[in-house]
């Protein structure tokens, strides 16, 4: 699966290390996270998706569309 989150991080000017802080990780973990070495669990998923204020499924590369649909 190729996740959305290398891109979001990116765009928001942020670096893994900011991003390891929120999700409560190290940064070693979060960049295997990012190049698809290791598994991110689904409630880091869902952190990520609330940080950045897009869906769960523009995360994990299902819609292009950003918005959250409620």
């Amino acid at each position: 699966m190729i996740l959305k989150i290398k891109d979001l991080r990116e765009d928001n000017d942020l670096t893994q290390s900011q991003i390891a802080e929120i999700i409560m990780c190290d940064q070693s973990l979060y960049s295997k996270y990012e190049r698809g070495e290791r598994e991110i669990p689904l409630r880091l998923l869902i952190t990520l998706s609330d940080f950045y204020n897009v869906s769960l499924d523009y995360i994990v590369g299902r819609t292009k569309k950003k918005e959250i649909n409620i």
